[in-house]
């Protein structure tokens, strides 16, 4: 194999590829990107037998090949290079890299134990790339990253019509998000679970624009499983799907929330990140809800403390409650209109933290935070 490649055009791919490598892999291999030219393309690929990625960009070439490097090692070397072509030429065990003045020689690793990449399954429908990206990043805060609860580190996905909903907790908060798409058949329904890692990364890499093509399938056929896949342009990924029952935690956000409270959502976001400066670990900044103002607390004794208030929209009671300071952030961080709208059942009840667009109108119902109050003083 030997070919020529834009400098930007190969590192773009090979960064997309690599996302999907394992940092601890079973075996070396698996912590390889596999290079197949052949027709003016390059083919980088990565699968470590349960995430895949591929993408391919046009290169000039001398002779078609194919070689397995680490990933790792030439991700770090394309990110590195000065702007100006790249050569790729495989000598035997090795391949030679070389970029203006500089040259590396990367020893190859055996493609004969490599495994099959798994073919991208049939396309459900297109969703727009920027939107689907976006709602990942609001509800994928909300996933565990405890790992003795699988079930919970992943993200589970509700396909039903033009409606796609996602739905993510780790117990103590719980974050939902409608979206709608565009499907290949209109009464279409599925339910699934993705990884929170797998569509995050998705999220990342896929925001560019345009649209993104879902794939599914339900292993149904011998000797495959039951994946989900992603598609835009000449990139492509896959994740075999996780197995077992998402908790039917939906039913925990209230049909109504007869105490709402609402207030400019950046102005609180900036507040609460200053208040909770002086929260220790695992303590709560404390809130007290008021016609006129919303007061935070944070810190007690004479250690450190710290008080501030926003300006507060309600014509409901007074309201005490108190919340673990990172996960508000995190929801306020992620709701995208100018105000935000805390809805309660009950006071010692958790909140529904969504967004609204003015003080007028009603809070938006497409994403909801639904966020577990900590005992008051802790």
């Amino acid at each position: 194999m030997k070919i020529k490649a834009a400098r930007d055009a190969l590192s773009e791919a090979v960064q997309w590829a690599v996302r999907a490598l394992p940092a601890r892999p079973p075996v070396p291999i698996l912590a390889g990107v596999k290079l197949s030219a052949h027709d003016g393309i390059l083919q980088l690929s990565t699968f470590d037998r349960e995430v895949s990625a591929r993408a391919e960009i046009p290169v000039d070439i001398e002779s078609s090949g194919e070689a397995l490097v680490s990933g790792k090692l030439l991700s770090e070397i394309t990110r590195s290079l000065p702007n100006r072509d790249v050569s790729l030429n495989v000598d035997g065990s090795h391949v030679v890299l070389t970029c203006g003045n500089a040259s590396f020689n990367l020893s190859t690793m055996s493609l004969d134990d490599y495994p099959t990449f798994p073919p991208l399954p049939e396309e459900l429908g297109t969703i727009d790339a920027q939107e689907f990206a976006r709602a990942i990043q609001q509800v994928v805060i909300a996933a565990s990253k405890d790992e003795a609860i699988p079930l919970l580190t992943g993200i589970q996905v509700m396909i039903d019509g033009n409606k796609i909903t996602l739905l993510a907790t780790d117990r103590y908060r719980l974050a939902l998000r409608e979206v709608e798409w565009e499907p290949v058949s209109p009464d279409l329904q599925s339910i699934i679970l993705v990884k929170s890692k797998v569509l995050a990364d998705v999220a990342k890499s896929m925001a560019g624009g345009g649209n993104t093509s879902l794939h599914l399938s339900d292993g149904q056929e011998p000797g495959r499983s039951s994946l989900i896949g992603f598609s835009a342009g000449s990139r492509q990924a896959t994740s075999v799907l996780m197995d077992g029952d998402y908790p039917p935690v939906m039913k925990l956000f209230p049909e109504e929330t007869p105490l709402t409270y609402a207030c400019n959502r950046q102005e609180l976001l900036e507040a609460v990140r200053r208040v909770s400066l002086v929260a220790e670990r695992k303590t709560s900044i404390r809130l007290h809800f008021t016609d006129g103002a919303l007061h935070l607390e944070a810190g007690q004794g004479d250690v450190a403390a710290a008080r501030e208030s926003v300006e507060m929209h309600t014509e409901c009671e007074d309201l005490l409650t108190a919340f673990n300071p990172q996960y508000l952030q995190e929801g306020l961080a992620v709701t995208d209109t100018d105000f935000v709208n805390f809805g309660f059942t009950d006071p010692k009840k958790a909140a529904v933290v969504q967004g609204q667009v003015s003080l007028e109108e009603q809070p938006d119902r497409a994403f909801r935070y639904l966020l577990m109050p900590i005992q008051y003083g802790v």
